[in-house]
């Protein structure tokens, strides 16, 4: 299979895999009154409950990694077909909720990201911002391969990259760090005020440096 294969197969896969993750969403949110999730006492769900959703976050990510490791001929492709599904994933599993269950009704709406391995907050702009770069990147780093080797950033390119998706971290997790304790209980209960937006703009901006990198060797070549 061409490469231009392989990007368009790991795509239709990461979108019926965002569509499956939207109506599994739905179905809980509505079960649990929870459609949209910024509210009193945001996680509720009993403690059997939760460590299935906890699964099933663990789940997505071998999903993703799987298809990526299938798709791709060595590391570097693999990474780049991994961004690619993860950040497609992301975009249309929130456009599908939209139809599904009207929300979110903005771009700005909190939503709880992830809980592997603290909650994750943040409203909806923000990881989206993030998925475009991750598509972005994993497009260059699989499709524009030459000799059969991915295009790479360099170590101060990486470095960047890595400090920006640290920063987001803390940015989406900046309320659970600060929880006097990370039980269940405790944890469940939080409910950001404000989301830190010049720090998650210094994050993406810092995210873009490895981008930016491979555009400038492409123009080179």
């Amino acid at each position: 299979m061409r490469d231009a294969g392989r990007w368009s197969a790991v795509v239709v896969y990461a979108i019926a895999m965002a569509l499956l993750e939207a109506a599994v969403v739905t179905y809980l949110r509505t079960l649990l009154g929870r459609i949209d999730p910024y509210q009193s006492v945001p996680l509720p769900a009993p403690a059997w409950l939760m460590h299935t959703e906890l699964a099933r976050e663990a789940a997505t990510l071998v999903m993703l990694a799987a298809v990526a490791w299938l798709a791709g001929r060595e590391r570097r492709s693999r990474f780049g077909y991994f961004a690619l599904a993860f950040g497609v994933w992301d975009i249309f599993y929130y456009l599908f909720l939209v139809p599904m269950s009207g929300w979110p009704r903005s771009p700005l709406d909190w939503d709880v990201l992830f809980l592997i391995p603290l909650p994750w907050w943040g409203p909806v702009l923000a990881p989206v911002s993030i998925a475009a770069l991750m598509v972005a990147g994993g497009t260059l780093l699989t499709q524009c391969a030459k000799d059969g080797r991915a295009p790479w950033p360099g170590r101060a390119s990486l470095a960047a990259g890595g400090a920006g998706a640290l920063l987001a971290l803390y940015a989406f997790m900046a309320d659970a760090l600060r929880a006097p304790e990370w039980t269940a209980q405790a944890l469940g209960r939080i409910l950001p005020a404000a989301f830190d937006w010049p720090l998650f703009a210094l994050a993406l901006a810092l995210m873009c440096v490895p981008l930016a990198d491979l555009l400038r060797q492409l123009r080179r070549r």
